[in-house]
């Protein structure tokens, strides 16, 4: 009778087994029911092998029993090695993107951003459960660079109610979190998501000014010359871009980041110079940019550039760089437009590694030994096959100049670009609340660039041009995390063909393989006969 009990214990175990496996896969939510089963039919299980011991013993006594022992426990031990494998793999996770365009590795902006999050970031994503896998692709590499990442999958057509509390328009939006703060992406690419995550991060906005009045570069034109693609780059940024008229002001805005002053043709008046110079003296940050004179002794900003020169240890050329060493050709330009693929040390271009161009760029330099203590740093050089042409009449009439270095041209490399930093000398005294929050003493910065035009909608396709640009308003604003190299737009590697092309590779197809193939058979069968 105790036999009989024992062995419907046996198979109880067997049964309770069995409902743990099944409720652990079909109702993963009843997972405290499935331990409690699995361990009760273990128990089970071992209660009906202890009252079998004898006949246990006895089967593998015999000859065959030895073979099958040894058979089991080299399953076992290879169980135990793949178990360990996959152990050591969820422990080190490590993944290879191994697509030609690397559309699966997240840009360098993006990773540092993750790398440096200091605290949690929630991402929510409101779709549909059949569009989850899209998102998933890209989230899963967030998550992957930074533990600080937490994702949440929520079908907002079955949770209308989470979906109105967090304010959801439309399906396929990321909800952002972090420290309080919350911003809303409703596209899943990398570029989209990685300023929604910059939004979020900061919590406000800082505002750049465009001067205007003196023929600089209009920040709304969608021309050629304007500068509507990087206003937009700048907001994508969490930048809120706006004109300045100086002459129209008593004083630069309080509110303003960056004054940003791109390709001035006329002088400053003396009110609105002595306006820049308070600017500066209270922290302000400014970014010049100086095209090379259209003729010789046109008019220019010179009183501008007698202050950087004189106060700020930068000295802007009066001439026009030119690069003969054949690199603007992969961009279809002459020796007037230099192409830069030389960067010195600065924070500006850390681990900046693409080549800019420049249409008709001017010397910008440091001067020897510094001015009244500022030591300018060169931020872009051009290459040895450059030279700054100080001819200018010639090569505006001839288009043909020859380096003559006794007549006052510079040898290359040409530095095309300089930025500078000191302390402030007159900052106002910060609010109570505002001294807990930063910490860092008031600096004043410049950068100066020799050329408007590379940052212009004609020149902004340039692959290096739109990320020094930002990345020189970023360091400007003190926003040094954001100095990157940013997402691109998916490559389009679609093959284009003729119909020729394709009328050849369809009789190869067709007819070309499969004749080869015959007449391959055709030669087999002849020798064999």
């Amino acid at each position: 009778m105790l036999k009989r009990i024992l062995g419907l214990v046996g198979w109880l175990g067997v049964a309770l087994v069995l409902g743990a496996v099944v409720i652990r896969f079909a109702k993963p939510e009843w997972q405290q029911w499935s331990f409690g089963l699995a361990m009760a039919g273990l128990v089970c299980t071992l209660l009906y092998m202890l009252s079998q011991w004898r006949e246990i013993a006895r089967a593998f006594g015999g000859r065959e029993a030895r073979f099958g022992t040894l058979a089991v426990a080299s399953a076992l031990l290879v169980l135990a090695i793949l178990a360990a494998l996959n152990y050591l793999a969820s422990r080190h996770n490590k993944r290879w993107d191994l697509t030609a365009a690397r559309q699966f590795t997240l840009s360098d902006q993006t990773r540092k951003i993750l790398q440096g999050l200091e605290r949690p970031v929630s991402i929510k994503v409101f779709a549909q459960a059949d569009d989850f896998e899209r998102f998933r692709d890209r989230l899963d590499e967030y998550q992957y660079v930074s533990n600080q990442v937490s994702i949440e999958y929520i079908d907002a057509v079955k949770q209308p109610s989470r979906a109105n509390q967090y304010q959801v328009q439309q399906l396929g939006t990321v909800v952002l979190e972090y420290d309080g703060r919350t911003e809303r992406v409703t596209s899943d690419g990398e570029q989209d998501l990685t300023n929604g995550l910059i939004k979020v991060l900061q919590g406000k906005q800082h505002k750049v000014y465009f001067v205007q009045g003196h023929g600089e570069r209009n920040n709304e034109a969608s021309e050629r010359e304007g500068f509507s693609n990087i206003s937009q780059a700048l907001t994508a940024e969490n930048y809120t871009v706006e004109k300045l008229v100086l002459a129209q002001q008593k004083e630069v805005p309080d509110d303003a980041a960056v004054l940003i002053i791109p390709g001035p043709k006329t002088d400053f008046f003396a009110p609105e110079l002595d306006m820049l110079k308070r600017y500066l003296a209270r922290g302000g940050k400014v970014f010049f940019m100086f095209d090379p004179p259209e003729k010789a002794g046109s008019a220019e900003p010179t009183s501008v550039m007698a202050l950087l020169k004189n106060e700020w240890g930068i000295d802007v050329g009066s001439n026009v760089v030119v690069d003969i060493s054949g690199m603007g050709q992969l961009l279809g330009t002459g020796a007037e437009v230099p192409v830069a693929a030389r960067y010195q040390t600065h924070p500006i271009t850390e681990r900046f590694n693409l080549i800019t161009a420049y249409r008709l760029a001017r010397s910008v330099a440091p001067v020897t030994g510094g001015t009244t203590g500022k030591f300018a740093q060169t931020l872009v050089e051009t290459s040895q096959a450059s030279w700054a042409e100080t001819d200018i009449k010639t090569l505006n009439t001839t288009g043909e100049v020859t380096r003559d270095l006794e007549n006052g041209d510079k040898a290359g490399p040409v530095s095309l670009a300089a930025a500078v930093s000191s302390p402030a000398t007159s900052a106002p005294t910060p609010a109570a609340d505002q001294k807990s929050e930063n910490t860092s003493k008031p600096e004043s910065r410049i950068v100066v660039f020799g050329d408007s035009d590379f940052a212009s909608n004609a020149y902004l396709g340039i692959p290096g041009n739109r990320d020094l640009f930002v990345n020189s308003v970023n360091w400007l604003a003190q926003q040094e995390n954001l100095i990157s190299i940013r997402p691109r737009d998916p490559e389009d590697r679609r093959i284009t063909l003729t119909r020729d092309q394709q009328t050849m590779i369809s009789l190869l197809t067709v007819l070309g393989i499969p004749g080869i193939l015959l007449l391959a058979g055709v030669h087999t069968w002849w020798r064999r006969r």
